[in-house]
């Protein structure tokens, strides 16, 4: 099979970074789907993947951690898809990725693509929309279905992928989205998905949120990273929960935390599916949710940018893309040529 992989962690403008390969179609397990790949998305995991480490993969590493498909083949313990089921994922950072023509996934992590979309508008959505669900309703445990409607969230970093749906969740679940943008171009994107507020992330972010009327808000999530820790804790009310996608080496001072007795949440999407929790099903359930309100016309795709064919010489320049830090929405990849 054609397969997009990695045999040298290297920066991404050497030649050699993603290499165009042949490589083994694999043989499904008890519990995974054999998919057909049809379209892929590129993330920040990708590129920090690839980035990272110093020795040479052996076997060459498939990276790839959002996708669409149609369902090839099941293991003999499959009991939730079958053969020519479309489907939509993010996968396993512990396995084989999806920028192959097939890809094994285990069931319990995959959803039924929505109906209404096309493959490469599907393939934008698995991990961002995984991570902001998660972060929002296991995480800070906000109420899915509005009953905490009228709370205020902040989002920091609010026009990329993850940023993109959440905003869509966070209103879908009646809550008081004030997002940070710093670009003409992002500002408007924030807005058309929902935003009530916009502030700039490059400004001095609690003069600009209680300019608007809060001393606190009552939920943070951090998508960007953890340059605005001081500003987050200073804006959270007491009780309240902040959650952030990206680990840090930077001070993360607690005391003031302390006394509010405010919570910090980590979410991190592949925890469930890398340490095969008791609850790993949950992501199914999520992604056909999901789905649902796709097709239902209360949630859209963030695809903003599709390329094609999948191939070596055009998962470069979406890595570059996604290194860049100034893309909006999501960029995805369809068809193997």
């Amino acid at each position: 099979m054609k397969a997009v992989a990695l045999i040298q962690h290297l920066p991404i403008d050497h030649p050699e970074a993603l290499l165009d390969l042949d490589m083994p179609k694999p043989e499904p397990g008890a519990r995974d789907l054999l998919v057909s790949v049809r379209a892929v998305s590129v993330n920040p995991v990708d590129t920090k993947v690839r980035a990272a480490g110093q020795t040479r993969e052996d076997p060459p590493r498939v990276l790839g951690f959002d996708a669409s498909g149609v369902v090839e083949a099941v293991g003999e313990e499959v009991s939730l898809f079958r053969p020519g089921d479309e489907v939509y994922y993010a996968g396993d950072i512990t396995r084989p990725g999806s920028n192959a023509e097939f890809q094994l996934v285990d069931e319990r992590i995959v959803g039924r693509k929505p109906a209404s979309l096309s493959f490469a508008q599907a393939a934008a959505l698995p991990l961002t929309a995984i991570t902001a669900y998660e972060a929002f309703f296991d995480r800070l445990k906000i109420d899915r279905d509005g009953a905490d409607a009228g709370q205020s969230l902040l989002i920091i970093g609010a026009s990329g992928g993850v940023g993109s749906i959440g905003i869509q969740l966070a209103k879908q679940a009646g809550l008081k989205v004030i997002a940070t943008a710093s670009r003409a171009l992002t500002i408007d994107w924030v807005r058309e998905l929902g935003a009530d507020h916009v502030v700039n992330h490059r400004e001095p972010l609690v003069e600009q949120v209680r300019a608007l009327g809060l001393r606190f808000v009552d939920h943070i999530a951090v998508f960007n990273d953890m340059h605005h820790w001081d500003e987050a804790v200073e804006l959270i009310r007491p009780q309240g929960g902040i959650v952030t996608i990206d680990e840090t080496h930077l001070p993360t001072a607690m005391d003031k935390m302390k006394t509010k007795a405010a919570s910090l949440h980590w979410e991190f999407m592949f925890a469930r599916a890398m340490f095969q929790t008791p609850d790993m099903i949950e992501q199914h359930h999520l992604l056909n949710h999901i789905a649902e309100q796709i097709d239902a016309g209360h949630l859209r795709t963030t695809l903003t940018d599709v390329r094609s064919p999948i191939n070596a010489h055009n998962l470069r320049a979406a890595h570059r893309a996604v290194e860049s830090e100034t893309l909006h929405g999501k960029i995805v990849l369809s068809d193997f040529a």
